[in-house]
């Protein structure tokens, strides 16, 4: 190996949690045995530890989100793969995106097609993007708070947003997005842990996860209430200013 490569290795090595390395001899016979397998009734981490993040077992953000993706597989941890939903709608866009939107849940469409916001909103959401941000749709990541359509369209219940959420707090800390803008109400409140109405806390800015949180109007809400538009227009003026700070 050159230079370059062992550093490229001692790099890639500390990202598995290789500490370092030794030429002991008893060192390099303990790394080489076999590990006694855990009691049936141990643990695998102490209690209240987290499992590790994919990304320190990634060389990437697209990899690492892969890993989250594939650890979800075909949900069954709460109740709405019981009650029609078709697959599961993860997340689409670039993986370092330095804009993220986060909308509530899956709708018919994305049931389907298994891609968040590609009905009559996600048309509203891509002009907003692109023809209101001049950013293509494909430079941002989009994701929803719960990956499985909630039957008729209704809210996310507490005991589906306890075991859905935390895979949508795994895809912001792998994005690590500049700004995050979250799409109507149900969105904001989950993420800000508040009831305010969406009327009196859309345009704020709020330090979260590393970004800079904007809440606005879904874009359902929209297509029902044209007039909000201008309002949404002004959210996103801030949301270019915030990026452009970065």
């Amino acid at each position: 190996m050159d230079r370059d490569q062992v550093k490229e290795h001692l790099t890639f090595a500390g990202e598995l949690g290789v500490a370092g390395v030794s030429r002991d001899p008893a060192w390099r016979r303990r790394a080489a045995s076999p590990r006694p397998a855990p009691d049936a009734g141990s643990p695998s981490a102490p209690e209240g530890v987290p499992p590790a993040s994919p990304l320190a077992f990634s060389r990437s953000s697209a990899e690492a989100l892969v890993a989250v993706r594939e650890d979800i597989g075909d949900c069954t941890r709460c109740k709405l793969h019981t009650l029609g939903r078709t697959q599961v709608v993860f997340g689409v866009g670039n993986p370092d995106a330095d804009l993220m939107f986060v909308g509530e849940a899956p709708g018919a469409d994305e049931d389907v097609k298994g891609i968040p916001f590609v009905g009559r909103a996600g048309q509203l959401l891509t002009d907003i993007i692109e023809k209101g941000l001049q950013i293509p749709r494909e430079d941002v990541y989009i994701a929803n708070v719960i990956k499985c359509r909630p039957p008729g369209n209704r809210n996310p219940e507490p005991d589906e947003i306890a075991q859905c959420e935390p895979f949508l707090f795994r895809q912001i800390d792998i994005v690590k997005p500049k700004v995050i803008v979250t799409l109507g109400k149900f969105a904001a409140q989950t993420l800000l842990r508040t009831d305010a109405p969406i009327s009196r806390i859309r345009g704020r800015v709020v330090d979260y996860r590393g970004a800079k949180l904007v809440p606005t109007f879904h874009p359902a809400f929209l297509l029902r209430n044209p007039a909000s538009k201008r309002e949404v227009w002004e959210d996103m003026k801030l949301v270019r200013r915030l990026l452009g700070e970065g």
